[in-house]
C-alpha cells in the first residue's frame, strides 16, 4: 500500500476501523483502484469481537485470518442464563456448533490483534492507497465524490464507502438522515484470566440491567462485556482491581474460578442507530455508519463485515458488465442487499434488550415461553443458530 499524489479512483474508503479497512481490502483485491483515508493509528482499546462464521471465511478470503487465527479462541458452546430474580425465569439454553455440524460458531479476538492482520494485509495491495489523514469535507457531484483531508490534499473517487462511524462525515455529505435513540445502558469492557479453564464455552448471564457476557480468549482468558446503568458501570470501572475481581466472580457463580483483572477497562454508552437510507449520491454506509446496536448476540462488526462483502460482490458484478461502480441502481442493489439483514438484526436485538429490562409479566412471561422452545425443540434451536451466523435470505 502506498502513499501518492491526490487523483482519481474508482473506490475510495473513509475510516479505517476493522469495517473500513475490510471494505478497502476487498475492493483493491477486486481489482479497483482504491484509496483509504484514515489515520494510521493503535488501536485504542482492549474489546474483543467474536467473528461468526460467514466473518471468518470473508477474512480467509482477504488473507487477513490466515495471520491472527492463531491468536484467537474458539466459540463451540453458547450458554445463556437467566440470573435475574424475577418470579418468571427463562431456562438455561445451550447451543452448541457440533449440533449444526460446525466445528465452532465463531472464533474470539482481540481487536487491536485483528486490525495488526489487516494493516499487514492492505499494506501489500499496489491498487490501495492509503491517505494518513482524516477526510475534513466531503462534497459529491453526478459524476464524483470529492474528499479533502484535514492536511489540504484532495482526491474524487466514483464510489466511497462511508465507513466513518456514528458521527458520519459521509453519511451527512449523501443528505442520508438517521434516528438515534440513546439507551439507559451502558457496557463495561475488560479481559481477565482465570483458574478454571472455559472449555470454549461462552457464557452470558442475563440480569435485570443488561447482558453479562464472558466470551473465552486463549488460554485460560475471557474477555467480558458487561451491560448494566450508566451509574453503575462508571463505579465497576472505579473499583480496584480485587474488588473487581470479587464482583465478577460473584457475577459469574464462580463457574471460572478465581479472576483475575487485565489491564485496561472501558465503558461505553449503548445506543440504537438507524439511517433513513443505506446509499445515496455514490455513497454507501459500512459499518457504524450504517447501523450501531447493543452488544448483544455478537452482530456489531459482523453485520459490517457483510457491509463490506456484499458491496465487494456488487461491485465486482457492475465492474463485469462495464457499469460504473457509482451509479444509482449499484448503489440501490446494495441498499437492497443489505437492508433486510440491518433492520431485521436492529429489530431483533432490540426486542431481545427490551424484553429483558422489561418488569411487565406478560412480557417476561412471553419471553419465558421462547427459551423453552429454544430449549426443548431442536429443530428450532437448531434454526436460530444458524440464523444467529447469518441470515438465511444473503446472498439469494
Amino acid at each position: 500500500m502506498t502513499e501518492r499524489p491526490s487523483q482519481i479512483y474508482q473506490a475510495a474508503v473513509v475510516g479505517g476501523g476493522p469495517a473500513g479497512l475490510a471494505t478497502a481490502i476487498a475492493l483493491a483485491q477486486a481489482g479497483l483502484s482504491a484509496a483509504l483515508v484514515a489515520r494510521r493509528s493503535p488501536y485504542a482499546d482492549n474489546r474483543t469481537t467474536a467473528l461468526l462464521g460467514g466473518s471468518v471465511d470473508f477474512l480467509q478470503s482477504l488473507d487477513v485470518w490466515q495471520r491472527c487465527s492463531t491468536d484467537a479462541a474458539p466459540l463451540r458452546v453458547m450458554r445463556l442464563v437467566d440470573d435475574t430474580r424475577r418470579l418468571i425465569r427463562s431456562p438455561e439454553v445451550k447451543f452448541s456448533s457440533d449440533e449444526i455440524g460446525m466445528e465452532a460458531f465463531g472464533y474470539n479476538i482481540e481487536n487491536r490483534l485483528l486490525m495488526v492482520a489487516m494493516e499487514d494485509r492492505a499494506a501489500e495491495l499496489p491498487s490501495l492507497v492509503r491517505i494518513d489523514d482524516e477526510a475534513q469535507s466531503v462534497v459529491t457531484d453526478e459524476s464524483s465524490v470529492t474528499i479533502t483531508t484535514r492536511q489540504g490534499q484532495s482526491l474524487s473517487a466514483g464510489l466511497v464507502a462511508g465507513a466513518d462511524g456514528r458521527h458520519s462525515l459521509c453519511r451527512e455529505a449523501a443528505g442520508i438522515g438517521v434516528k438515534r435513540r440513546e439507551l439507559k445502558q451502558s457496557a463495561l469492557t475488560l479481559n481477565i484470566a482465570h483458574a478454571r479453564p472455559h472449555h470454549d464455552c461462552s457464557t452470558e448471564f442475563h440480569t435485570e440491567s443488561g447482558p453479562c457476557v464472558f466470551v473465552p480468549l486463549p488460554g485460560q482468558r475471557s474477555s467480558i462485556v458487561w451491560v448494566v446503568r450508566p451509574d453503575e458501570a462508571e463505579r465497576l470501572k472505579a473499583l480496584d482491581d480485587d474488588q473487581l475481581a470479587l464482583v465478577l466472580e460473584k457475577q459469574s457463580h464462580s463457574i471460572l474460578g478465581k479472576v483475575t483483572i487485565a489491564p485496561g477497562r472501558h465503558v461505553f454508552p449503548l445506543a440504537i442507530e438507524t439511517p433513513d437510507r443505506l446509499a445515496a449520491g455514490r455513497i454507501v454506509l459500512v459499518g457504524e455508519s450504517a447501523h450501531v446496536i447493543p452488544p448483544i448476540g455478537a452482530q456489531g462488526l459482523n453485520m459490517g463485515l457483510r457491509d463490506a462483502a456484499d458491496l465487494t460482490n456488487i461491485v465486482s458484478d457492475a465492474l463485469s458488465i462495464g457499469s460504473d461502480p457509482g451509479a444509482d441502481d449499484v448503489l440501490q442493489r446494495y441498499a437492497r442487499a443489505r437492508r433486510a439483514d440491518v433492520f431485521s438484526r436492529t429489530f431483533a436485538v432490540d426486542m431481545a434488550n427490551r424484553t429483558l429490562l422489561s418488569d411487565f409479566l406478560p412480557t417476561q412471561s412471553l419471553r419465558a415461553a421462547g427459551m423453552h422452545v429454544l430449549n426443548a425443540i431442536s429443530p428450532i434451536r437448531r434454526f436460530a443458530m444458524r440464523e444467529g451466523l447469518s441470515p438465511s435470505w444473503r446472498g439469494r
